[in-house]
Parts: C-alpha cells; structure tokens; sequence
C-alpha cells in the first residue's frame, strides 16, 4: 500500500504499546520500515545523527531520559528536522500535555484508544493520511 523507503520513527518506552502500533501498521498494510527509538536520548539521536530523516515521527510523551515534549522541542530547533511531521500519540488526558505540543509546533495529537480495535483502526487512519496522503516538503 505505500513506499517501503519512507521510514517511521516510532518513539515509544512501552514494549506492549511498540508491538501494538506495529502489528496495526502491519494489519493496515503499511509496509514502510518502522525504526523504533525507546527513550527520548535515543529519538534525538536518531534525529540528529547520520540516520535518514523519517517520513513521520510517532512521538510518546511520558518517556525516560529526555520527554517527548523536550524531544519535540528539539526536533524544531533543528534545521533538518523542524518541518518533519511529528504525531504525539500517548495516553495522556492532561490537557497541558496537548496545548504544550501544539506550542511547540506538533502536526497532530492523538490519544491512544483503550481497546485493541479501536487503536488498530487510529492507526491505520494515521498511516493512511501521514504516509499516503499527506505531502511533506523535500527533506534538506
């Protein structure tokens, strides 16, 4: 269904909630690589370091090391990332969590549903708009 050379960074500390956002993509038929960063030091490392630049970024908030909100903050800071969409997919409810995001220039803020089919189904909507029909511009 899409390109497998567009990457997604999956940024996320839950191995339950990384396996479920795995198979979903998979069940959706979203065949791209999902590279997966499981501490905000690592994302930014993989951001910033020699590795391509992702077609999207699924950014957890409540993360060890560095949170996603500093990992965000970074990601805009930096000239080869600061256009790159960033998807905030967390099961915080705390409402500062969600305005602090789209300060800090998040694409989109999505809680993640309780039930497995219910969060099968966010994803493969995610995959379908972040990696079919969106547009991103060229990558620096």
């Amino acid at each position: 269904m899409t390109d497998s050379s567009k990457l997604i960074l999956l940024v996320e500390d839950d191995p339950d909630h990384e396996l479920l956002t795995i198979r979903a993509l998979k069940k959706s038929n979203i065949a791209n690589e999902v590279r997966v960063a499981r501490d905000g030091e690592e994302a930014i490392a993989l951001l910033c370091g020699e590795n391509p630049i992702p077609q999207v970024v699924l950014l957890d908030l409540k993360l060890p090391k560095i949170d996603g909100l500093e990992v965000l903050r970074r990601i805009r800071e930096c000239t080869s990332t600061q256009l790159l969409p960033v998807v905030v997919l967390t099961s915080s409810d705390e409402e500062r969590d969600m305005v602090r995001s789209y300060q800090l220039g998040v694409n989109s803020y999505i809680r993640k549903p309780v039930n497995f089919s219910d969060f099968a189904e966010a994803t493969r909507q995610l995959g379908m708009y972040w990696l079919v029909l969106n547009e991103c511009p060229p990558q620096n």
